[in-house]
């Protein structure tokens, strides 16, 4: 099987897709903004061929470079990986008339308004929405369904671009910041209270065969807005509880209703007074490392049970349940310049055996603002058989580890 994979250097985790493609049988060409005399070693090795392209978003470029290597052979697949690139790259891939997700399919889990419309449509629970793109579209949503609401990028990922809005006088900041009143879109969707999870999934022609399910401590908006929280993001080995059975039927019937064939998934959702509630989802994989932590939870190599779907469409395993695993960021106590870490040297000789990896820039590196993410400043991955242990762990481990900065 011959599959183009669209930007494998940038993320850097990227290469992972490739090595994997190449370890399940694929004869694989990337097409890459970098070109390949700066290409790292370990991505070049696995790469038959290589077009380079300014941008992997510009759609005649990609259009051109696809059919370059069309020119000299078939192609079974066009893959792409990274929220940004799903849309241009079903452009390209329909035009080409190669197989795999659709134009309408990447549209509607991009635009969240048109996405939950399409769900609303086939009775899947979602929270009220619409899109706007004046400040009277946006004031008039939030006098339909009161405050709190949220505003966001239509298209965005994670908390970036977002607002939650309480109080008149949060509406008139939001709608400034937002940039409505200078034309752009965005999404205005009523605030559902509650717990907020993701369920992930790998399809084959629109069948789950691999499930995961993840929760996050505190909610995305709230770990993206307080310093002082280091947020924690934990896959459970409960996935099979009953208690989740509503959770896999929701996302069951999402996949179906956007029409998600073979492919990654990533969907959020709430739990809370107002019951269930689908957020959104994304036709690729989560950011923040998540396949790492599925990975190491339960024994197996999620990168290559992905590129068994592409290329063999059939999974090479089965998940063991083994561990729970989870992730914590650690932020620096203000911006400035790291000067140290306390705490980090007792929690690793109590728990080193749990301990999976970790990231904590060097003494005199720059701090980066707290919205920046999970992965912004320092962070710690680690697993344990007990789920409620490993978040016991995990709280220990952000009261402990404080990150110096000045």
């Amino acid at each position: 099987m011959h599959v183009i994979f669209v930007e494998p250097c940038f993320p850097s985790y990227q290469g992972k897709f490739v090595r994997a493609l190449r370890e399940a049988g694929a004869f694989v060409t990337g097409i890459s903004e970098v070109p390949i005399e700066s290409m790292p070693h370990s991505v070049k090795e696995t790469l038959h061929h290589v077009e380079h392209v300014p941008s992997v978003v510009h759609e005649g470029a990609m259009f051109d470079a696809v059919r370059r290597i069309q020119r000299k052979g078939w192609v079974d697949r066009l893959e792409a990986t990274v929220e940004a690139h799903i849309m241009p790259v079903a452009k390209v891939r329909e035009a080409c008339k190669i197989p795999g997700t659709s134009v309408k399919t990447a549209f509607l889990c991009r635009d969240k308004p048109a996405m939950k419309q399409a769900l609303r449509e086939a009775g899947v629970p979602c929270a009220q929405s619409t899109g706007a793109n004046s400040e009277q579209q946006v004031r008039a949503f939030a006098k339909q369904v009161g405050l709190p609401i949220i505003i966001k990028p239509p298209d965005g990922a994670g908390a970036a671009g977002t607002y939650k809005v309480s109080t008149p006088e949060q509406l008139d900041t939001a709608i400034q910041a937002c940039g409505v009143t200078q034309g752009y879109s965005v999404a205005c969707e009523e605030f559902i209270e509650g717990h907020e999870a993701f369920y992930d999934t790998i399809t084959i022609g629109g069948q789950v065969v691999h499930e995961f399910i993840s929760h996050y401590y505190p909610g995305v908006l709230e770990a993206m807005r307080t310093r002082w929280i280091s947020p924690q993001i934990i896959t459970t080995n409960r996935v099979d509880a009953s208690s989740y059975d509503d959770v896999k039927e929701l996302g069951a019937k999402v996949i179906q209703a956007l029409n998600i064939g073979t492919s990654a998934t990533h969907m959020e959702w709430f739990y809370g007074p107002k019951g269930l509630k689908f957020s959104e989802i994304g036709c690729r994989p989560p950011g923040v490392g998540a396949w790492d932590l599925y990975s190491a939870a339960n024994d197996m190599d999620i990168y290559r049970e992905w590129a068994n779907a592409i290329v063999h469409r059939k999974p090479g395993t089965r998940a063991s349940r083994q561990y729970s695993a989870g992730m914590i960021a650690l932020r620096p106590e203000r911006d400035g310049t790291i000067t140290g870490y306390d705490g980090l040297d007792a929690i690793e000789r109590k728990y080193g055996k749990w301990i999976i990896d970790g990231h904590f820039p060097p003494v005199g590196s720059p701090t980066r603002p707290v919205e920046g993410g999970y992965w912004a400043n320092a962070w710690m991955r680690v697993k344990h058989t007990d789920y409620d242990q490993l978040h016991a762990i995990l709280d220990e481990i952000g009261e402990s580890v404080k990150v110096r900065a000045r």
